[in-house]
């Protein structure tokens, strides 16, 4: 049934592994600290495995599995979940999409009965009518959370920079409107067949659990789906470790500030040199300590805000992705000389000992925070179990990053946080006047 002896330090945290006949992969892992249990259901499908000219369909569908299904009808996931006093949602991203569930023990049958009840039934309540409606609502929130929204297109700009076209991840997971309006119901139809598969699924169920009991209920409700076998892997997302050459683009548009925002090239998740990366970003911007934030808030007094994470990415080089907000009349110029030295001295010196400590303590934090609440722990069960096959790494990942040197940080630093391996996006404030602006030839970009 798997191995079950959890590995040193983690709190004596386990997880046990199952398969039903059709596939589908089941992570268990007890805990009655508190009287809840959590569901979350991952499929390996994200915008990655979209084809180009029909993009966005792994993110349509998020929306679509909260249409009802066949037993299940109108806006009832919401409705039934919230009603038994548990909370839900469903998120989509390059690599995968979730859903999850957080319920008082005594609902737990329910939320695996709604899971199954719309992996196993979604097609036969799929018609013209909800996907017409959930389109729109998709083009909505994307007027609202990026079009409209001050810098709200800078991730999609700069992953098409770091990415080139042609490749997985170069568009986001919010797709091409366009696309979007040509998906036919046949289209979505074959998407869903093809990966709303119980093969294609990882589901964890974290907390307050009776095992077998558990493990009885998921047979019961998710057992008669039957598997489906047709899911091609995903393209190969490897690129060179740099860009190669900087390349930069300045907007005019309606912001309440300058800033500059890059993207770097890291090393794919799931490497060492991710790990080492992770470090070295925490120390040169994981808060107010590092130095970035040091540099240009405190010392230099040119910028408001600076921040430098990483987006962790398995099936293609990671993204360190950097924000600079600029205080009052400073220059950009100034802010790219600044970073650029402490980016140089970093990769000269690499870190202190104290800045290691202080780095590692954070992640450390981080991830004990991420494992402390069901819901947490179970995400990352399942995104250990689909990205890597294996949710036991899941309970060790901290192990990883503790493990690294400070040589590590210093020489992934040195090889990848340099201007030629640099997408940067500046956007220059522009009067509400109506001002020419760089969006007339961004079209072809913006619609990715």
């Amino acid at each position: 049934m798997g191995h079950t002896a959890p590995p040193p330090a983690t709190g004596g945290l386990t997880a046990t592994e199952h398969r039903l006949a059709n596939g589908l992969r089941v992570v268990l892992s007890e805990d009655h600290l508190t009287p809840v249990a959590a569901v979350c259901l991952w499929y390996d499908v994200g915008s990655r495995h979209e084809a180009e000219g029909r993009t966005g369909l792994a993110h349509l569908f998020e929306h679509l599995m909260f249409q009802g299904s066949a037993q299940v009808h109108g806006n009832g996931h919401f409705e039934m979940v919230q009603g038994a006093g548990g909370s839900l949602n469903g998120t989509t991203s390059f690599e995968r999409t979730n859903y999850f569930e957080t319920m008082p023990t005594h609902e737990l049958e329910l939320a695996l009965w709604l899971e199954a009840d719309r992996m196993g039934s979604l097609l036969s309540a799929l018609d013209q009518e909800s996907l017409d409606n959930q389109r729109d609502v998709v083009k909505n929130e994307r007027r609202q959370r990026y079009d409209n929204v001050p810098y709200g297109t800078a991730f999609e700009r700069l992953v098409s920079m770091v990415f080139p076209k042609g490749h997985p991840y170069h568009h986001t997971p919010i797709g091409s409107m366009a696309d979007l309006d040509a998906a036919s119901l046949e289209d979505a139809r074959e998407f869903f067949r093809t990966y709303y598969a119980p093969g294609n699924a990882v589901l964890a169920i974290v907390g307050d659990i009776d095992p077998e009991q558990t493990l009885a209920w998921v047979e019961k409700y998710f057992g008669s789906i039957p598997a489906h076998e047709a899911k091609l892997p995903p393209r190969d997302g490897s690129l060179p470790p740099v860009l190669g050459a900087e390349q930069r683009r300045t907007l005019h548009e309606e912001v309440p500030s300058r800033a500059l925002m890059s993207a770097y090239r890291l090393p794919p998740d799931g490497t060492r040199e991710a790990d080492a990366a992770d470090v070295a970003l925490t120390v040169l911007g994981g808060g107010e300590s590092s130095r970035l934030y040091r540099r240009l808030v405190r010392r230099d007094r040119k910028a408001v805000a600076v921040g430098f994470g990483m987006l962790r990415l398995a099936g293609a080089p990671s993204l360190g992705w950097m924000d600079v907000k600029t205080s009052g009349d400073a220059e950009i110029a100034e802010i790219d000389a600044a970073v650029d030295e402490e980016l140089a001295r970093f990769a000269e010196e690499g870190p202190t000992p104290e800045e290691m400590e202080r780095a590692q303590a954070q992640l450390e934090r981080e991830w004990l925070d991420r494992l402390a609440t069901v819901g947490g722990r179970a995400d990352e069960l399942c995104r250990f179990a689909v990205l890597f096959g294996d949710p036991q790494l899941a309970l060790s990942a901290v192990h990883r990053v503790l493990d690294v040197t400070a040589e590590e940080a210093r020489a992934v630093a040195a090889e990848r946080l340099r201007p030629e391996n640099r997408a940067a996006l500046v956007y220059e404030p522009s009067g509400p006047a109506g001002e020419e602006t760089d969006e007339s030839v961004e079209h072809e970009e913006a619609g990715q």
